[in-house]
């Protein structure tokens, strides 16, 4: 199962979720790096040390991080919605298709959320 890193907005009900699946994932709080105003590219590294993908809904900036490099464990972007539930199962019934999402961009879509 992939490992994840969730950068600070992602929110907590959905990696609570996820980690109810069997998701292992460390937060950026978790990792005494919140409120720190942290650029992204760093959060993108520090999960690269950890061998962990990057899970958020920073879609812009993370794909632009993506066009300048492969040479990362991956990084999920979701867009942001009021049911949790919705966005946990979205992920989980993408990421576990793989033991391994090195080097992708996974876009997860969100079937008729309300």
């Amino acid at each position: 199962m992939v490992k994840l890193y969730a950068d600070e907005q992602f929110p907590l009900p959905v990696i609570r979720i996820l980690r109810s699946l069997g998701y292992d994932i460390l937060t950026v709080q978790e990792a005494g790096k919140a409120e720190q105003k942290i650029p992204d590219s760093e959060v993108l590294h520090y999960a690269i040390s950890l061998n962990r993908a990057v899970l958020t809904m920073n879609r812009r900036d993370f794909i632009r991080l993506h066009a300048q490099t492969s040479q990362h464990q991956g990084i999920v972007i979701c867009r942001s919605s009021i049911n949790w539930e919705k966005i946990a199962q979205a992920i989980d019934n993408h990421l576990s298709q793989f033991e391994t999402i090195e080097g992708q961009l996974i876009r997860i879509k969100l079937p008729n959320i309300s």
